[in-house]
């Protein structure tokens, strides 16, 4: 019986330090939307199953992230004057700090629909790293709420303001910067924030024209027979990279621009989603140099969506597009199984737990269906004030939503 405790103490302990169990990053800990909670609710109001809500001031789309008790997200002035970093108690919903990380005298054009902090912040044990795109990226002491080290040397025009996500994969914090003037990617020490590799995009992007060179991405690290890959999607075309050096490995044309869906990996295939060119491709990343022509497995543009990634579960692919349109898709063939109108515009990613999906729309209805392949089931149809333009995380068996206006935490 000891013995047995200790193995699992020793599993528990293992999970807890890669972040595991914590909603850590842009679409939780292995960045594909999958939440490990067994009991997330299924039905909430502004009076049913909410522990908490507490109102976060300022302007940001950013999606909280989640280590210990902790709950942070980045945080913005609507004029984009003051980049923060905001801290709430899982337990009882309070502002722990509300850390001022940079201050901008003159910012950069950003449209409505955008915000100054909408690239999801990272997390693991005793530090969180921040993005504002080219305005500065900063390293925190989540104890002290100290800034440990800062960059604003990485220049970037993002003309309509940025939205990648930062994310780190062993030593490395990568960003990605695919502006009007400037397409590359950056390796930094995380520990330090020096540049260990920095690459260019090596793109023919056909144009001259920078609002059709500019996208939103955020990359994926995975390993394909036994080769590491850093996947980032870009306007016209994606790349893969050694994530250690930034050799670049295989690169895709699929025409296009304004990738903001995070790519996934599964069943030895990447699926890359973008606006317009072939929409959502599946492509073998076995490769080298240009694979346009020798891998790519299928294509669609039935209902695809711009600015939601999607899920993987099972054998099948689900997304919900800008419009509210959501649909199902074999992985294997790329051919709908269904297809079904559910209203209301989309922009925060769904996350899937325990055979759920779950929604969150611009005008603050959040829907729950089932992952069933064999049809479209609404198993509940939620409301909360203020709308989401962020993506929902998890905390044990609860949901973390940020609205426009609050964060909550929602459970049975």
């Amino acid at each position: 019986m000891r013995q047995s405790f200790a193995i699992l103490l020793i599993v528990l302990t293992a999970s807890l330090a890669t972040g595991e169990e914590y909603w850590n990053q842009f679409r939780g800990s292995r960045g594909n939307g999958q939440s490990a909670s067994a009991s997330l609710p299924i039905n909430w109001s502004e009076t049913e199953n909410v522990a908490w809500k507490t109102a976060i001031d300022g302007k940001a789309w950013s999606s909280p992230v989640v280590w210990g008790d902790q709950i942070w997200m980045t945080n913005a002035t609507p004029d984009g004057k003051r980049l923060s970093a905001v801290c709430v108690d899982g337990s009882s919903g309070k502002i722990i700090r509300d850390v001022t990380v940079f201050e901008i005298a003159e910012p950069m054009f950003c449209i409505d629909y955008n915000s100054y902090a909408s690239p999801t912040p990272v997390i693991e044990e005793g530090r969180l790293w921040v993005h504002y795109g080219s305005a500065g990226t900063a390293c925190l002491d989540t104890a002290t709420g100290e800034i440990t080290w800062s960059r604003q040397d990485l220049p970037c025009d993002h003309l309509r303001a940025a939205g990648s996500s930062p994310i780190i994969f062993r030593d490395l914090l990568y960003l990605t910067f695919d502006g009007a003037d400037y397409q590359y990617i950056a390796a930094l020490d995380k520990k330090t924030g020096k540049t260990v590799w920095k690459t260019d995009r090596t793109i023919d992007y056909g144009t001259d024209n920078g609002d059709l060179k500019k996208a939103y991405s955020t990359p994926t690290v995975f390993e394909h027979a036994g080769r590491l890959q850093l996947l980032s999607p870009a306007s016209v075309a994606s790349e893969s990279y050694d994530p250690l050096t930034g050799e670049l490995l295989w690169t895709v044309y699929h025409g296009g621009f304004n990738a903001a869906a995070r790519p996934l990996y599964s069943h030895g295939k990447v699926f890359i989603n973008l606006q317009r060119g072939l929409c959502l491709l599946a492509v073998r990343p076995d490769g080298r140099g240009d694979v346009t022509k020798t891998h790519i497995e299928w294509d669609t543009k039935h209902s695809t969506p711009t600015r939601p990634s999607q899920l993987i579960i099972g054998d099948h692919l689900y997304m919900v597009n800008d419009k509210g349109i959501v649909s199902c898709v074999d992985i294997k063939t790329g051919k709908a199984s269904w297809t079904e109108r559910m209203g209301s515009s989309h922009s925060g990613s769904p996350i899937a737990s325990d055979g759920r999906i779950y929604f969150v729309a611009e005008d603050g209805k959040m829907r729950v269906i089932a992952a069933d392949p064999k049809e479209f089931r609404i198993l509940a149809e939620n409301q909360l004030d203020g709308g989401c333009m962020a993506s929902p995380g998890a905390i044990e068996n609860a949901l973390v939503v940020r609205t426009k206006t609050h964060l909550y935490r929602i459970e049975n």
